[in-house]
Parts: structure tokens; C-alpha cells; sequence
């Protein structure tokens, strides 16, 4: 038998396919299959250098950044383990000063080694002055809540909400849940004044 004559059953290693080869070194069915599988070669080798990149830069010591006197946003991002939005955030809050080298945005060290000196201020709590009261007040100076929500027409569940809300002292005895008289009738009265003014606004326009 010739060699022009001689075949070879192969399975292309691209697409999986039994094909006859005229060669053993033959890997594929096809040209069109040789040169998916080339370009299937050529991505798997940039994602792959890719994948070794970003390893490289992860497995980089914390220590050698902490040497460093300037760092990019990447490496301060990596140095504090967190995300470029939360560093732009404290760019944008003028937490932290960045400098530029022409196009490259650049942070010193030291704006890090500041931020964590700040103190932070505790946030601002609003809340409505009651008057104090006792522990256990007597019943006489407080409504239970049937009695708040047939005086001032409210839903129980609205009133629920403006207790909690307003921190309102509630407490419980027998049957009943109690609330300070004085708290309450100063909250809907600033309630009604609040009322009031909105509705004169209204009719001044």
C-alpha cells in the first residue's frame, strides 16, 4: 500500500471528531478546526499571563508597600483591603490628598498614616425632650394606649411607630400598656402646630 493511500483514524483534539489522517502527527480534522484551536491557544495564553499578573500582585508582602513612600491606587487599595470606590470616597471627602505624576494618580504614605490618626466624630442623634418621669409612674399621669388612639384618632399601629420613634417611656401592668400624659400631649401638640403652620404657609401663596 502507498503512503498516498495510507489512513490513519484519529479523533480531532478541538472539536472531538473521528477523522482519517494521512499523517500520526496530525491533530486536527480540519483547517478550520486547526485555527479555532490556535486562537483558542492565544486566549488561553493572555488569561493565563493575566492570572499570573494579578497572583503576582496579590501574593506581593504587605511589607513591601508599607516601605513605600508613594503608592498607586491599586497598591493602597491591596495595602488596606478595600475597594478603588472606597479610596475615591475618601479622596472626594478630603480624607486623603492624592498628588499626581503626569497622568498617574499617586497617594503618600503618609495620607494614609493620617487617616487613621482622625478620630471619628460620632454621628449627630436627634431625638425629642420629654420630661422625666418616674421608673413606675402612677396611673393618673399616664394614658394607656386605647385611650391615645380614641383622644387623638390614630391607628394602632401609628401609634406604635410614634412611640418608638419619639422614645417614648412605655410600660406595661396588668392588662394595659401605659405612656406618660405630659409626653404624649406635648407630642401631638407639636404635631398640631406643625399642622398649622404648613396650612397658613398654604393660604399665604
Amino acid at each position: 500500500m502507498s503512503a498516498s493511500n495510507f489512513r490513519i483514524k484519529k479523533i480531532c483534539t478541538h472539536c472531538n471528531k473521528e477523522f482519517e489522517a494521512q499523517k500520526f502527527s496530525t491533530k486536527y480534522c480540519s483547517q478550520i478546526c486547526a485555527a479555532r484551536a490556535y486562537k483558542f491557544r492565544m486566549r488561553k495564553g493572555v488569561v493565563e499571563v493575566s492570572n499570573e499578573e494579578t497572583e503576582r500582585i496579590k501574593s506581593k508582602p504587605i511589607e513591601d508597600l508599607k516601605a513605600k513612600d508613594f503608592l498607586s491606587i491599586a497598591e493602597t487599595c491591596q495595602l488596606l483591603g478595600v475597594s478603588r470606590w472606597t479610596i475615591w470616597r475618601a479622596i472626594n471627602a478630603n480624607k486623603i490628598s492624592p498628588a499626581k505624576m503626569g497622568k498617574r494618580i499617586i497617594i503618600r504614605r503618609s495620607e494614609i498614616d493620617n487617616l487613621f490618626k482622625q478620630e471619628a466624630l460620632p454621628e449627630p442623634r436627634v431625638q425629642v425632650k420629654t420630661q422625666p418621669v418616674s421608673i413606675q409612674p402612677n396611673e393618673s399621669e399616664c394614658y394607656n394606649l386605647t385611650e391615645v388612639q380614641m383622644k387623638f384618632g390614630i391607628s394602632e399601629k401609628a401609634l406604635y411607630d410614634v412611640i418608638k420613634r419619639n422614645n417614648i417611656f412605655k410600660f406595661r401592668k396588668g392588662a394595659f400598656a401605659y405612656v406618660p400624659k405630659i409626653d404624649i400631649d406635648n407630642l401631638f401638640k407639636s404635631y398640631n402646630h406643625a399642622s398649622n403652620t404648613k396650612e397658613e404657609n398654604a393660604l399665604r401663596r
